[in-house]
């Protein structure tokens, strides 16, 4: 029966020249792993930006061509290219500013008004952008929104006369006559319901006046209740008409006539 003993580990009779040639020709490999890796992450890093370079390029572009088509008011054409364009560079404000004013130009003033406020969210700094909100939110009806958007655009670029003797002045000269209009509405609304309280006269049912008709009024239908209409036709064709008056019978001769109700 074997004894049992120790084992013994693993290389301990690898000679010591092994072992350190081993251990140089692990540590080429882990260099040139590291130099795999660095390799393909630089690589990679490379490719990315070589991908957004060509978006930003064929964004350009198809901007470019969407100008052209807009300026040839070809507009539907002209968004359909922004819309691409939007696909590769989603933040770029001035596709969203474009797109803006020519919806404008189809009077398609929801979508217009949709279109800038997302120019505005991807670039709160650009003047224009809320220049073309203004308007789009005029064109809607809105202008005391479209009057806040021309104040910030004036706020970003103080000497632009376009926004501040145009646009901003044209809103202003809005707002004044949608004050007036909404004043003389209130007025006209208040002058017809003082004239229907002034058509019911005021009557007091109390008085003397009142309490004397009404007496009269009833002694004149007693009168009327207690007396009967006749209405008499003789045999030769006469019609008579003869009030009975109670206890006071004034019928002719029925020999003479035939007696009609």
């Amino acid at each position: 029966m074997a004894s049992f003993g120790w084992k013994r580990k693993i290389g301990e009779k690898v000679s010591k020249a092994t072992s350190q040639q081993f251990e140089a020709e692990a540590a080429d490999d882990k260099d040139l792993a590291d130099d795999d890796d660095a390799n393909w992450v630089h690589a990679a890093k490379r490719r990315k930006e070589v991908l957004l370079e060509d978006c930003v390029k064929k964004s350009k572009e198809l901007k470019d061509e969407g100008a052209n088509l807009a300026e040839n008011r070809r507009y539907r054409e002209a968004i359909h290219k922004w819309d691409e364009a939007l696909q590769l560079t989603p933040e770029d404000a001035t596709l969203y500013e474009m797109k803006s004013q020519v919806l404008m130009s189809l009077h398609e003033m929801f979508p217009a008004v949709h279109a800038a406020e997302m120019a505005v969210q991807r670039n709160p700094r650009s003047w224009d952008a809320w220049q073309t909100l203004g308007r789009a939110q005029l064109g809607l009806g809105e202008i005391a929104l479209a009057i806040r958007s021309f104040q910030v655009s004036l706020h970003i670029f103080p000497m632009n006369p376009e926004v501040w003797k145009e646009d901003l002045s044209w809103a202003r000269k809005l707002h004044e006559q949608q004050k007036a209009t909404k004043s003389e509405a209130v007025q006209a609304l208040a002058n017809e319901k003082e004239l229907a309280q002034e058509s019911v006269p005021d009557y007091d049912f109390e008085s003397d006046e009142i309490v004397a008709v009404c007496a009269a009024i009833a002694e004149k239908e007693k009168a009327l209740s207690a007396a009967k209409t006749v209405v008499i036709v003789s045999a030769s064709g006469t019609v008579e008409t003869v009030t009975e008056v109670e206890n006071c019978p004034t019928t002719p001769d029925e020999t003479l006539f035939i007696r009609a109700r």
